[in-house]
């Protein structure tokens, strides 16, 4: 019995150094530039923050793997100019549960590029103008699921700390339009609306 709990023991530290060399993680915070294809407000002017956890591992060499969890900001935000004409205030707010997926390539000892997939669930959405919140007549409902396809770019500025940019864009819908006897929206809503997101962040690995 003895020595079934030894190399119960040993078998444990064994399996948890193997992990402990193999994957390597962290926290991670920055800021999101985002807009929304779909609507009649061209440019990144709606800010927002995203905060989480990553993991990751090598692959070779060069190739390494990971996967984050994290909490992301997106949306569409009308710029309000001092000599426009038409002053509506518009202001999406949506925030997701994103868990993307990615695979780096090193391109010297401090660079990499990024390609990957982020999965998002949606778990709370708001959209203000003027006078508020929409009401209840006039809001319409978002789709749950966000999938964005990225391209990123790393820069390691210390040998815990990594600077992240990434460019991201959804390929199915956020909300498709609804039907055209429904106009209360014509203002502001264009065609099928997809979320386009510019992120920055830093990433700070605790196994380095």
């Amino acid at each position: 019995m003895v020595k079934k709990i030894y190399i119960l023991v040993f078998f444990m530290i064994l399996v948890s150094y193997t992990w402990a060399q193999r994957f390597e993680g962290g926290v991670l915070a920055g800021f999101n530039a985002t807009q929304v294809e779909g609507d009649y407000f061209k440019g990144f002017n709606k800010p927002g923050i995203l905060a989480g956890f990553f993991v990751q591992t090598d692959l070779a060499p060069a190739i390494f793997a990971g996967m984050e969890i994290k909490y992301t900001q997106k949306g569409s935000r009308k710029r309000i100019k001092p000599k426009d004409p038409d002053p509506e205030k518009y202001i999406m707010r949506l925030g997701y549960v994103d868990v993307p997926l990615f695979a780096g390539f090193r391109t010297n000892d401090r660079g990499s590029i990024l390609a990957g997939v982020s999965i998002g669930y949606l778990i709370h959405d708001k959209e203000l103008d003027e006078y508020g919140e929409f009401p209840p007549e006039d809001q319409h409902p978002f789709n749950n699921l966000d999938i964005q396809p990225f391209l990123g770019f790393q820069f390691d500025m210390l040998d815990q700390v990594t600077l992240d940019l990434r460019f991201a864009l959804s390929v199915l819908p956020i909300r498709g339009q609804p039907g055209d006897n429904n106009l209360d929206y014509s203002w502001y809503w264009r065609d099928n609306q997809f979320n386009n997101v510019i992120s920055l962040a830093l990433y700070y690995n605790f196994s380095r």
